[in-house]
């Protein structure tokens, strides 16, 4: 058996591996690289022949973990993709919105480098658009969580990863030479007793172990809760007649932010200021929750069934066109923002932090990671200015960070999942985090755990005894 690195190997995005157990190909995830200096290897041809593989399977639909598949299915792909059904719906809807992100923000360029004199391969050039996302489309299956997946001497368990809607962590049981091994990949693990979704599932028996790391050296900050964090900034950005502009996750942080306003709201710790989620993605991705109660913990089905939606409340307005989301800059009564995307790499938050960035009354609250290199990074470092559009922008809005919001266990909650491994382990691979995340997190498992641990570089291979 063998196990390549083709992403997320000492930086976050773009997780892709590559196993080969008997005669049986298998891909987990397809993701785009997201983080500069990475982002040209989305642009190469996938280091494997894509024809040869016999499975993708998706641990869940966020763009680092799926964003390549139209173009794996355009270079030759033609086996089944695997996921949970709520990641499947979640996927057709964040798939097209990349490829229109894409095509968009390539003719944006195209236009803004004419003026300038200068011309770009990749930048201008959409990595694949809606068509692509069309072919692929059929090639996905939804399979259950927990029911086993027969793939010619390999047996796959899809289990509840409480990251996102649908996002799961696999057991894969493989038989090689009458020799059985089994191989986790933990996708990426959310933290228990968050809003919304079930508590992650724990593993106790693996011989591999490949486990993210996105919060690796630390630790989640315990301080006030998420709904007084939130009440302060809001009701301090209001006082000062700014606007609160939030980058988000179109997947699941939009709609943790939804769950939080509603209960502050129904509560009157808020006065009835008018909330925005400006994006046509996160509407739909809202109305995909609906269909998937399933993934819900009881305290959201009990909200459900009282008719305390989160999802759904006064004040609340779900903006979808073009012209909606231009006539937001237009109000002169404070509100809160919310747009994609969640690291302001694309989309129409770029229209906002225009906007407001610029207003020392108003405030950019950060609610999710902002990986390395990304526009979302610079703002949280408070850099003096910051390209927006082509255009520097000199920072004089207020820079905030919720705690407690994150979508990732943190280093305590990932040991203790790791930790519930009972069986001797051979080997785990530490992946999925910045290099000094991943390198710390690899350091505590070998001293903790007295487990051989590494931290794969890319495109590293490893054969699997």
């Amino acid at each position: 058996m063998k196990l390549q690195f083709l992403g997320a190997n000492r930086q976050v995005t773009g997780s892709q591996y590559y196993l080969q157990a008997g005669k049986t190909r298998l891909l987990i995830d397809c993701g785009m690289f997201q983080e500069r200096p990475y982002l040209d290897r989305n642009w190469d041809p996938l280091p494997v022949p894509p024809r040869e593989i016999d499975a993708l399977l998706l641990t869940h639909a966020h763009l680092d973990h799926s964003g390549l598949i139209p173009k794996l299915v355009r270079e030759g792909f033609r086996g089944k993709i695997l996921a949970t059904s709520a990641s499947v719906d979640v996927a057709e809807i964040v798939l097209r919105d990349s490829a229109h992100i894409q095509v968009e923000d390539a003719a944006y360029k195209r236009k803004r480098h004419r003026k300038e004199g200068r011309t770009g391969k990749h930048p201008e050039i959409p990595l694949y658009d809606v068509n692509d996302v069309e072919e692929a489309l059929p090639y996905f299956r939804a399979v259950p969580y927990y029911q086993p997946i027969e793939l010619d001497g390999v047996t796959i368990r899809f289990l509840d990863a409480g990251h996102i809607l649908g996002s799961a962590f696999l057991v894969v049981d493989a038989k090689e030479n009458g020799r059985e091994r089994r191989i986790v990949f933990s996708g990426d693990l959310g933290s228990p007793d968050r809003p919304i979704l079930r508590d992650p599932d724990m593993i106790h028996e693996a011989d591999y172990l490949v486990i993210e790391s996105t919060y690796g050296d630390r630790d989640h900050n315990h301080g006030p809760s998420v709904e007084d964090q939130l009440v302060k900034v809001v009701r301090e950005t209001s006082a000062r007649g700014g606007h609160v502009v939030i980058p988000v996750f179109a997947v699941e942080r939009a709609q943790e932010l939804l769950f939080y306003f509603s209960r502050l709201y129904r509560s009157g710790r808020l006065p009835p200021l008018p909330i925005f989620l400006d994006s046509p993605m996160a509407v739909r991705i809202t109305e995909v929750f609906h269909r998937h109660r399933e993934c819900f913990d009881q305290e959201t089905q009990n909200l459900i069934d009282n008719d305390q939606s989160p999802f759904n409340f006064p004040n609340l307005r779900l903006v979808t066109t073009v012209e909606e989301s231009k006539q937001i800059n237009t109000y002169n009564v404070p509100s809160v923002i919310m747009a994609t995307s969640g690291m302001c790499t694309a989309g129409r938050i770029k229209f906002h932090l225009r906007n407001n960035i610029v207003r020392p009354e108003s405030t950019i609250l950060f609610v999710g990671y902002q990986s390395r290199g990304t526009l979302g990074r610079q703002i949280l470092d408070k850099n003096p200015y910051v390209r927006i559009h082509g255009k520097e922008w000199p920072t004089r809005a207020r820079i905030e960070q919720i705690q407690g919001l994150s979508g990732h266990a943190d280093r305590k909650g990932l040991l203790s999942w790791v930790s519930q491994v009972k069986s001797p382990v051979k080997s785990v691979f530490v992946t999925h985090g910045e290099e000094n995340a991943s390198l710390s997190f690899a350091e505590m498992i070998r001293t903790q755990l007295n487990w051989r641990t590494s931290v794969p570089q890319y495109m590293d291979e490893v054969e699997l005894d």
